[in-house]
Parts: C-alpha cells; structure tokens; sequence
C-alpha cells in the first residue's frame, strides 16, 4: 500500500501545478489531479510554492482551507468512483451529481460524507464503514 507523507502529498499536487501550467506531460494520475486543480483557481497561490506549501500550517480553528487535504480528497473520491468501492458509491455520486447538476458540487458534499466516516472511525477505533458512507451519500441525493 502506498502512503505518502504530508511532504509527499504537497510536493505532488505542486508538482503537478506546475506541469499544468507549463504543458509538461503528466501522468494518468497527475492528469485527473491536475482536472481538480484547474478548478480550483482559488488554490494555485498555494501550489506555486513548494516551499511555502511544506512549510504551511493550516489550522482548522484559523478558518484556514488546507488546499492539498481538498484536493486528496477530490482525488480518493474520483478513484472510489472509478472502481466502485466502497460497492455502491459510484452510483451514489452519480445520483448526487445529477440531481446537483455537477459533479464538482457533487464532490464537494461527498467530502463532508467522507470526512465523517473517517473522523467517527479515528474517534470509535473501528475500520471506516462504507455502509454508513454510501448512505450517507445516498441521504444528501434524495433530499432538496
């Protein structure tokens, strides 16, 4: 299993600014990155700089958005859906996309989603539960 370090992470999508910017050539995975970044014109300060970008702090009571943690997030999202797992979430985001009318929108909801599952997990010492998850996800597509 890959797990790459904070450093890791902030030197990737930076990384992949700047191939962006310059029309190097990417990856398949830099690419669907670099697909996110481009939407987020809001974050490209942040990926300008590497060194400032290793060295950022972004706390959360600082009402600071922690760019690379967003971006991660829109990357683990769009690879559960390419592969359906956890089994059911491809067609929950599709679901929420559309009745949002965008995937991006879509993807920033499933965020929150994720973002739960993963905190009730770290709090209850217990695997995520993609059940839970994908309900969740499913709840946020059939509500107005």
């Amino acid at each position: 299993m890959f797990t790459p370090s904070q450093h890791d992470v902030r030197r990737f999508f930076c990384e992949v600014h700047a191939k962006a910017r310059s029309g190097m050539p990417m990856t398949a995975l830099e690419i669907v990155a670099a697909d996110w970044v481009v939407l987020h014109p809001e974050h490209h300060p942040a990926l300008a700089d590497v060194d400032a970008a290793l060295a950022a702090v972004y706390d959360v009571e600082a009402g600071r958005t922690n760019p690379f943690l967003h971006l991660s997030m829109h990357l683990s999202i769009t690879e559960q859906v390419s592969i359906d797992q956890p089994r059911g979430i491809k067609q929950a985001v599709e679901l929420l996309a559309a009745r949002r009318g965008s995937v991006h929108d879509a993807h920033h909801e499933v965020m929150e989603c994720l973002g739960e599952m993963m905190w009730a997990s770290q709090r209850s010492g217990l695997p995520p539960d993609g059940d839970r998850y994908i309900e969740a996800v499913r709840r946020r597509a059939t509500r107005d």
